[in-house]
């Protein structure tokens, strides 16, 4: 079977691509320094454990598995964290991924699926971002990725990688059979820290902001569930085996929702209040984030079926309940 080359397979979405990148056949190669990932995530290949800073390791690495195609979901990602210290995410973000595709040419991987972020647009508000849509990042994170998109490109014309950039909007959810979900250390998404302030696991749930321009003053964000994530990749790496060269897609499903409609939502899943507080806006934060997903519906073919809050949040709260986390 042919092996894929995961970055970050010990993480949140990393670990469900190795999930379904293994149920369509393929022998995902988990690539992970355990920093932010867990090694109990790793259920669905091989793990080399290593770090992308390193370029000697990630040469051994291609040489020993040869993998026809990269998925790369390592990064730092804390928008807030990224404003406090952007050069550890220029570092590690845009150092770390220009080791990852130098070794990939050189190796004569040309397939690369690149985990990108709807930070790149930064904060233009209600509008309905499509792939042509101008790129203004406002944080160091956002810029970082903005960065290694421009890499991809310059590296398809001096080398002949094709690449598949997604552009995430917030990403929710958890496995269906509960094999892998999200568990962050810190834990910074919305929909477990609701969770846990349910279940009692913190003391509140604080709500960075009330003010803003919204129907009910916090920020709108556009999810979509790690199951109809993960099925896009599978589709992306689809295309560029097809021959179909380079190409961007936003992955969301058009429709937003506040954080307080999140946590209503959660309160009906699981039968139980959402204790909170409310604090000041986070540096960094948009008002109003939502995808134009038409070009990956239509090129691609990809639908997200599980992109409800319902099912986001019942699969996440199963997860939560099966006690994975707390290993």
């Amino acid at each position: 079977m042919e092996k894929i080359l995961v970055t970050g397979g010990a993480g949140y979405i990393g670990s469900h691509a190795c999930k379904a990148l293994k149920a369509a056949g393929f022998i995902p190669v988990t690539f992970d320094n355990l920093a932010t990932g867990w090694k109990d995530a790793v259920k669905f290949g091989p793990f080399e454990e290593g770090d992308l800073l390193d370029r000697a390791r990630l040469d051994e690495v291609f040489a020993a598995h040869a993998p026809v195609a990269v998925m790369h979901f390592a990064a730092l990602s804390q928008v807030g964290e990224s404003m406090q210290v952007p050069g550890k995410y220029w570092r590690v973000n845009v150092g770390g991924s220009l080791n990852l595709i130098e070794a990939a040419a050189e190796a004569g991987c040309k397939h690369f699926v690149f985990s990108s972020t709807c930070a790149t647009y930064g904060d233009q508000d209600n509008v309905v971002l499509d792939e042509d849509s101008a790129q203004r990042p406002i944080n160091a994170y956002g810029a970082s990725k903005r960065a290694i998109e421009d890499m991809l490109h310059d590296f398809g014309a001096s080398a002949g990688l094709e690449s598949v950039i997604f552009r995430y909007f917030n990403v929710a959810g958890a496995d269906r059979d509960a094999e892998v979900g999200e568990f962050h250390r810190p834990e910074t998404h919305l929909v477990p820290l609701i969770l846990d302030a349910i279940d009692g696991k913190r003391d509140a749930l604080t709500i960075f902001g009330t003010d803003y321009d919204t129907p009910d003053g916090t920020c709108i964000r556009d999810y979509v569930h790690v199951c109809d994530l993960v099925d896009a990749h599978l589709l992306g790496l689809t295309w560029l085996r097809a021959g179909k060269g380079s190409r961007v897609f936003n992955l969301g499903t058009g429709e937003g929702f506040s954080v307080r409609e999140v946590m209503n939502r959660a309160a009906e899943v699981t039968g139980r209040e959402v204790p909170t507080q409310e604090g000041a806006r986070r540096a960094g934060d948009c008002t109003k984030l939502v995808s134009g997903s038409v070009r990956a519906e239509r090129e691609l073919g990809w639908t997200p079926r599980r992109s409800t809050l319902e099912h986001m949040v019942a699969d996440a709260w199963k997860w939560h309940q099966s006690g994975h986390y707390e290993k």
